[in-house]
């Protein structure tokens, strides 16, 4: 006589049988969904670094040109003010990436109004050149701040 095949009986198979998938079904989600999420995610964040660097270079650089007492030394206090604020983000500023204008005039005169603008592009990580034709993946900065000369600056 034969016995008949009890719910038990037949749970204990179908579990029997899915041993082991688990694992192959958390490699295949983890490679194909969040390693390419994880990617995403960096590469925002690397951008949005870069974006801050940039405003923060602009603005700390056109503070430091408005506090100098002569065009040139402005102009070096500036590009140190940049370098610092992208060495704060991670980032080195790219040579002739800052500019510096003056509304006409004397760029010093009391109540005259400085322009800072910066220019750059950010790679983006791990992509190689190789799938570019040689060249890099970046995204576009640019930043602009204007600063106003202090309008009781005494003349030196």
């Amino acid at each position: 006589m034969t016995r008949p095949v009890t719910a038990r009986a037949s749970t204990r198979r179908s579990a029997s049988s899915d041993r082991g998938s688990a694992v192959t079904e958390f490699l295949v989600i983890g490679v194909l969904v969040l390693m390419p999420l994880a990617y995403i995610v960096m590469s925002v964040m690397r951008v949005q670094a870069a974006a801050f660097a940039s405003s923060q270079a602009a603005r700390e650089a056109g503070r430091a040109f408005v506090s100098a007492d002569s065009v040139p030394l402005g102009h070096q206090r500036a590009d140190v003010a940049a370098r610092l604020a992208f060495l704060d983000q991670g980032f080195e500023l790219p040579p002739s990436s800052l500019s510096i204008t003056c509304g006409g005039g004397d760029c010093l005169a009391p109540g005259a109004v400085v322009s800072v603008d910066l220019d750059w592009a950010v790679d983006l990580p791990w992509i190689p050149s190789s799938l570019a034709d040689g060249r890099s993946f970046s995204v576009p900065i640019h930043a602009m701040h204007e600063v106003p000369v202090d309008v009781f600056r005494g003349s030196s």
